[in-house]
């Protein structure tokens, strides 16, 4: 039994109407593992915005990804990662556009579809300020199709990123360079208006990924389901590890473990005391072999009754609960751009466990497989 993606369709397509009329000309980002949607989903659910609302491109992860949803999208794609010298060379169609992050880049891609990568204060990649002389003689006469800034996502003490991109605008004019469209990522809606009214001449395109696709948490929810339910006594061992348990209650096995990225955790920045004690809190607690589940029973966070396995994990109910049964589902809380689901069920009338039983949707191919629409693993089930 799976681990599922649910998604309310009427909810989710509403979204990304709001999204594309609060921020028009968008450019959908699609990349990884498709925010757990898997790029398939992402990739028609972007052909249906389509043109007409402004989505005449999408952005990708890489040119691999490109290759796997060409067959979903019709229309130009924009790939972000920097096309780097000698690195093997994947043939794609002239409508997918490279991306240059260096002068020696912009001279190998000569002659193709480009845009070129301004380095940000986000310091990742990008054609420094300090270079642009030496790329005016790179560049030729058509030049290339854009130019892009990758801002940061948090905006620290006298952080502006409006006059970060107006900068880079005035230093590219200052080098004989045309800006026919900049493209920008992380900026509100407030800003974008900022900039089109400082600079009218200039198209400004916003890539979007997640809050066009993670932007409503009440169109999504991931659900596990239970396995099996298995009374321990006090002190019992259980599981690779045999742990005893430090009281009587329920081990309940679920499906989602290491291989779905259940348990998965990135590092991250604290800022604050409260951030910190709390991450203090949550060391000592993992020190003493106790760990909050993603899975929640009746509304609450269970403990992991040892470390999640590979396509499992085991989680602790006390005694005094009233377990659920082999079959229901539990909500997990997931960090989407790092779980891959067991299949993503496209779900028509709202989100109720009893309608998601009627319309889900059959398996969906794994990341890097090609050739395989949603619509044809769906069976009666339309796709996204």
């Amino acid at each position: 039994m799976p681990l599922t993606f649910y998604v309310d369709r009427q909810a989710w397509h509403a979204h990304h109407r709001r999204v594309v009329a609060d921020r028009p000309t968008p450019v959908p980002v699609l990349k990884g593992n498709g925010y757990g949607f898997t790029l398939p989903v992402l990739a028609e659910a972007a052909r249906q915005l389509g043109p007409a609302a402004g989505v005449d491109r999408i952005a990708v992860g890489t040119a691999q990804e490109a290759a796997a949803i060409l067959d979903h999208f019709p229309h130009d794609m924009a790939l972000l990662e920097p096309f780097l010298p000698g690195a093997e060379w994947l043939d794609l169609p002239e409508r997918v556009v490279r991306n240059a992050a260096s002068v020696d880049a912009v001279r190998l891609l000569a002659g193709r579809r480009m845009m070129i990568d301004c380095r940000s204060s986000l310091r990742r990649q990008g054609v420094a300020r300090t270079e642009l002389r030496a790329l005016r003689q790179a560049v030729r006469s058509d030049g290339p199709e854009g130019y892009s800034v990758h801002l940061p996502i948090e905006r620290p003490a006298h952080a502006d990123p409006v006059r970060e991109v107006s900068d880079w605008i005035f230093a590219l004019r200052d080098a004989g360079l045309a800006i026919p469209v900049m493209y920008v990522s992380h900026l509100y809606r407030s800003e974008l208006e900022a900039l089109r009214l400082r600079f009218p001449r200039i198209r400004f395109r916003p890539r979007i990924g997640t809050d066009l696709w993670l932007g409503d948490p009440s169109a999504i929810e991931a659900r596990a389901t239970v396995l099996d339910v298995l009374p321990v006594a006090r002190g019992e061992r259980i599981g690779y590890r045999q742990w005893r348990t430090r009281q009587g209650g329920w081990i309940v096995v679920v499906s989602g473990g290491a291989v779905h990225g259940v348990g998965l955790e990135a590092p991250k920045i604290l800022r604050g005391l409260l951030p910190r004690a709390k991450e203090v809190g949550r060391s000592g607690l993992r020190a003493a072999n106790r760990t909050l589940s993603p899975f929640k029973w009746q509304g609450r966070r269970c403990w992991f009754a040892e470390p999640p396995h590979m396509s499992v994990s085991m989680i602790y109910l006390p005694g005094t609960q009233v377990p659920p049964r082999p079959g229901a589902e539990l909500v997990a809380e997931l960090r989407h751009t790092a779980t891959h689901f067991d299949r993503v069920a496209i779900v028509e009338d709202g989100p109720e466990p009893a309608a998601r039983r009627r319309t889900v949707a059959a398996p969906l191919p794994r990341q890097g497989t090609t050739g395989v629409r949603p619509a044809a693993c769906a069976g009666s089930v339309s796709s996204a």
